[in-house]
């Protein structure tokens, strides 16, 4: 089997455990992690059966977990997991969550894939060999600037430090872009700019497992992906801006206006954990 293959068999185990729960929760079902941030059972034994479904293939790979945090492996690689991205969403019954997988070896990110299992939608990329859905090869979308675009985004709703400067970047963005939509779940929001549904997509303060997977996803289809800055350190802080090449040097340039990596450095301390 492939990476990919692994992955994917992995996602589909997780995904079972999801649908199985799936509206029969709700949020006094779930655990307070820290602010605005929950977990269920469901998150947790999602987690555990994707890294039982890996393991049977990959016994010396490394694991991040968003709810088991990281276990150790002899090999250079590591999964990086998000069994539940978009859990606020799936407690309250909105359909819009996934599952998210990325493949890092040493500092490189070489494999990912993002399932929507209410649709059954796999999104797949591999790095240097493009990026899939369902099979069918991903291009971002043609569009070159902010003006008319139509874009994704999230809150910093855990982040309170950083909303005055989210909030000036969103109205400079609002007042040219075609619309911009907060779905609430990163690894989607990637996933359909890979696909050329958003032109781009931009957020503060995620975690490594929320955009891995993603972010290969759109470079693979043919987008940029950096911090805030147009650095790479996207993983290690948590900002990001991916998108169509056009797109994301005028959202760098927005974003400019307001705030840069070094600032955000002042406000919060690292979020890495690879």
């Amino acid at each position: 089997m492939t990476d990919v293959d692994i992955a994917i068999a992995a996602a589909r185990a997780g995904a079972r455990v999801l649908l199985h729960y799936w509206e029969r929760l709700n949020k006094d079902d779930a655990d307070l992690k820290a602010r605005n941030d929950w977990v269920s059972d469901a998150d947790r034994e999602s987690e555990q059966a994707i890294v039982a479904a890996i393991r049977e293939h990959c016994a010396d790979d490394a694991f991040l977990g968003e709810e088991s945090g990281r276990s150790a492996g002899s090999s250079t690689r590591t999964w990086v997991i998000d069994p539940l991205d978009g859990t606020s969403n799936y407690l309250q019954h909105f359909p819009v969550w996934s599952v998210s997988i990325a493949l890092r070896r040493e500092v490189e990110t070489i494999a990912g894939v993002i399932y929507e299992p209410l649709r059954d939608l796999f999104f797949t990329a591999e790095r240097g060999a493009g990026a899939f859905r369902n099979g069918e090869r991903m291009r971002v979308s043609s569009h070159d600037r902010v003006e008319a675009s139509f874009l994704a985004t999230g809150f910093p709703f855990r982040a309170q430090e950083y909303v005055e400067s989210y909030v000036a970047i969103f109205t400079d963005i609002i007042r040219v872009s075609k619309g911009v939509r907060r779905a609430g779940s990163a690894a989607l929001d990637l996933a359909y700019t890979a696909a050329g549904v958003f032109d781009g997509f931009f957020e503060m303060h995620l975690a490594p497992w929320d955009v891995a997977a993603g972010a290969l996803l759109v470079t693979e289809a043919g987008g940029v992906v950096t911090d805030f800055s147009g650095g790479q350190r996207w993983l290690e802080r948590g900002n990001i801006v991916g998108a169509t090449p056009g797109v994301h040097a005028e959202l760098l340039r927005v974003i400019a206006r307001h705030t840069n990596e070094d600032a955000l450095d002042h406000r919060k301390g690292s979020r890495s954990n690879l």
